[in-house]
């Protein structure tokens, strides 16, 4: 829901998300939480204590792994995308590096072990919690084999992916080739 508010004589837009299950409470003294104006937004504060509640985003890594012209894709045997194709990836733990993040998730979901060698660019959504940061790398190691969150492996040309779980996978892939090659598919 986008709310106008008027700030210093001028419109400005406020995004308003609603608070989130578990922050019905004030986590420092318990007090139910009330949507206010923060920072130009409204979020979740304690009137008693003003504990401000901010949702910070979801960061996920994804790799391209290229072999003769082909890209790696895994099929997912999770939600979301259950029976879907995806870019080898996943979710990057607090404190992690993110390019380490990236290597170990495809590691974990092919068996092959990666260098990444470049940022492809971060991919983020209106309204959806995860930042994507997508990087290139090269097959240094391993042997292809089917992790505990995929079904299946494959490699498929630009032109002929397989039906994707997450079509921002698409934008990835076209950027990274007008990365490595120069030009637009």
């Amino acid at each position: 829901m986008i709310v106008e508010c008027v700030s210093l004589e001028r419109k400005i837009m406020v995004y308003s998300r609603p608070m989130m299950e578990g922050d019905k409470y004030c986590q420092n003294c318990g007090t139910i939480l009330v949507m206010r104006e923060d920072q130009g937004s409204l979020r979740p504060v304690c009137p008693n204590c003003g504990r401000v509640v901010y949702y910070d985003p979801k960061v996920a890594a994804t790799v391209v792994v290229e072999q003769d012209g082909k890209v790696l894709m895994v099929r997912r045997l999770i939600q979301p995308g259950l029976g879907l194709w995806s870019l080898p990836g996943g979710y990057v733990d607090r404190g992690e590096i993110v390019e380490h993040a990236a290597a170990r998730e495809v590691m974990e979901e092919t068996g092959l072990i990666v260098d990444i060698t470049g940022l492809i660019g971060l991919f983020s959504e209106d309204g959806h919690p995860v930042v994507v940061a997508a990087f290139d790398s090269v097959n240094t190691n391993g042997e292809v084999m089917a992790g505990p969150e995929v079904s299946e492996l494959g490699y498929f040309s630009l032109e002929e992916l397989p039906p994707l779980a997450f079509p921002r996978d698409v934008e990835i892939l076209k950027k990274w080739h007008v990365l490595r090659n120069g030009g637009g598919l």
